[in-house]
């Protein structure tokens, strides 16, 4: 996740440069895992599910917005979609699981990509100033000293908004002092951290839909 993206690193569809793709995800998952890199995900065109057995943020914000996401790899199609965006100053997560379903048609099968971190819970996948872009999610909920209806721009807590950010205007919003949140299944268009850390990170290709978080 450039949908409104921030940060800006795309990945490409698999059908076009199959083995850069690969070798740059390796990277990245790499950096990422031994804490060195600022982290910006997304996918062209597609959602991407994420799995979590628990999240603890500190500096809760969440509110509506606008992505856009390009629809063709050249970046010449593209279309928007609305997002609920939520960002978090610190966040801990337990058991996490992204993973990312890519049709080629030129073998006319599908493949998944699927990183898994933060299995043991000695060593936790850590974030800071954390934004998810979300379209859908599903979890148990609990929030400490929450305000319901801030208007974006007098929000307290959770990481600023970013300059050139597309917020719905008079939208619903919400803070809180913190959230935690159990047995996550959620879809997004982009995850943004200022630090990314995926300790225990396993990242793995294939052809089969168990691939999938959920």
């Amino acid at each position: 996740m450039e949908s409104q993206v921030r940060g800006g690193t795309r990945w490409k569809r698999f059908a076009v440069v199959m083995v850069p793709s690969v070798a740059a995800a390796a990277c990245v998952g790499v950096g990422l895992a031994q804490g060195a890199l600022a982290a910006s995900f997304s996918v062209s065109g597609q959602q991407f599910k994420v799995k979590a057995s628990h999240l603890h943020g500190e500096g809760f914000a969440q509110y509506g917005g606008i992505d856009t996401v390009y629809t063709k790899t050249d970046g010449k199609e593209q279309t928007q979609v609305p997002v609920a965006i939520s960002s978090f100053d610190d966040a801990t997560i337990t058991k996490m699981c992204q993973s990312v379903a890519t049709p080629i048609p030129l073998i006319g099968k599908t493949v998944y990509l699927r990183l898994e971190a933060g299995n043991d819970p000695d060593k936790p996948v850590t974030a800071k100033n954390l934004y998810i872009d979300v379209a859908q999610l599903d979890a148990d909920a609990k929030f400490r000293n929450i305000d319901i209806g801030v208007a974006v721009k007098g929000k307290t807590r959770g990481p600023d908004v970013k300059q050139g950010e597309n917020v719905l205007p008079g939208g619903f919003a919400q803070q809180a002092e913190s959230a935690d949140l159990t047995n996550v299944k959620q879809t997004a268009w982009a995850t943004t951290a200022g630090t990314f850390t995926l300790n225990g990170l396993s990242m793995k290709l294939g052809t089969s839909d168990k691939m999938e978080c959920f």
